[in-house]
């Protein structure tokens, strides 16, 4: 009985020692902290277009008309997926990609070569979405959104190839606080700002590499795809106190209080590539 007693307690402890020494030689085990650094992309919009609620019901896809005898469309001059640049629809600047930063914190587990793990991010996006509608007065309106800052949680999966260079997944929920903006060069009306969520929420996925540069530092680079809901901001036009507007104004013929205009596209699109480095525990 000792004998068997002391063979599995022997057994249990080289057991314990294997363990312990695939832990410790596991190269993705553990928490770590780093950063971020690249650049976001932002398509231009070229289908997307501005929404009219001309009775103030909360419904959009009003058509807007220059009078109330014949009814002709006060916005077929049409729209463009851009910044305006002129009062007549001759084109729109692109929107803007930028730099990207972030920082970041994660734990990942690995057992053999494959790696599972959590990472939050929180950190600044310097690309901006416009969008700019045109009516026949000639006069433009654009309507902007950029990102103050913004964060994510996201898990990922990976597959350790030859021990120190990790492939992966990613994925999960993100977070942007998002400012909007709104110019026009019609002077003939009152524009106002009648609802604003800073707050959009969605979500990331991508992928990357990461290779392990020393015992405790890794470097890579990482494609991540984001969509944020940004649904919640819209624009009054209203009558000017002084002068008064005519009564003929095309954004009064629905409403006397004014006709509401919103984005018809609620996403928030953007790609990013950016460079990874951290230092693990």
């Amino acid at each position: 009985m000792r004998i068997l007693t002391g063979a599995a307690l022997g057994a249990f402890g080289l057991l314990a020692s294997v363990a312990s020494a695939q832990a410790q030689d596991a190269e993705f085990n553990g928490a770590y902290v780093g950063a971020s650094l690249g650049k976001s992309f932002q398509g231009n919009d070229g289908g997307e277009t501005i929404q009219f609620d001309r009775d103030l019901n909360g419904s959009f896809g009003d058509t807007v008309v220059t009078s109330a005898a014949d009814a002709p469309n006060a916005f077929s001059p049409g729209f463009c997926g851009g910044a305006a640049v002129a009062a007549t629809n001759v084109g729109c600047s692109n929107d803007r990609d930028g730099t990207q930063y972030a920082a970041r914190v994660g734990y990942d587990i690995q057992r053999g070569n494959f790696v599972v793990g959590l990472v939050g991010e929180i950190g600044k996006n310097q690309v901006n979405d416009s969008v700019s509608a045109y009516s026949t007065t000639p006069a433009s309106y654009t309507m902007t959104r950029s990102i103050d800052w913004n964060a994510g949680a996201r898990l990922r999966a990976g597959y350790a190839v030859g021990g120190r260079t990790l492939a992966y997944a990613t994925g999960g929920g993100a977070y942007a606080k998002v400012d909007h903006g709104f110019a026009t060069t019609n002077t003939a009306n009152s524009f106002a700002v009648t609802s604003e969520s800073k707050d959009a929420w969605g979500w990331a996925a991508g992928g990357g590499i990461e290779q392990k540069v020393g015992r405790n530092f890794s470097v890579g680079i990482e494609y991540l795809y984001t969509r944020l809901n940004d649904d919640d901001y819209t624009v009054r036009a209203g009558a000017l106190t002084s002068p008064a507007t005519p009564a003929t104004n095309p954004f009064l013929l629905g409403n006397a209080g004014g006709t509401d205009l919103r984005r018809a596209d609620n996403r928030f699109d953007m790609h990013g590539v950016r460079a990874t480095a951290a230092f693990r525990f």
